[in-house]
């Protein structure tokens, strides 16, 4: 999963063609070391979406944007929109991940 470090690669990346899902993080959060262990295969297998990685405390004014209250969250993205947020009390599983993946299908 690719790190994005600054708002304009963020926006670079949301603005783009595929629909990209953001993971809201931080280094000192035990929950998204938690979901670091499993997150690896579930993003192998929901690959018609772009993966990218964000760091809550070095992009704080995303995370306010977006409404991350909370951490880890899932943000999904098409066409530069927010069409979905898994909230980190409900991102605490391999299932709950994959049932808000499901969820998105159209």
């Amino acid at each position: 999963m690719k790190s994005v470090t600054t708002t304009e690669q963020f926006n670079e990346v949301i603005n783009g063609e595929q629909p990209v899902i953001v993971k809201f993080q931080a280094g000192w959060c035990p929950d998204c070391r938690r979901m670091d262990m499993f997150i690896d295969p579930i993003v192998e297998e929901y690959n018609q979406y772009q993966w990218v990685d964000v760091n809550r405390d070095e992009l704080p004014e995303l995370a306010e944007k977006y409404d991350v209250m909370g951490i880890p969250s899932l943000l999904v993205f098409k066409g530069g929109e927010k069409t979905a947020h898994l909230h980190s009390a409900n991102a605490k599983s391999p299932e709950s991940v994959t049932n808000f993946l499901e969820d998105q299908k159209e």
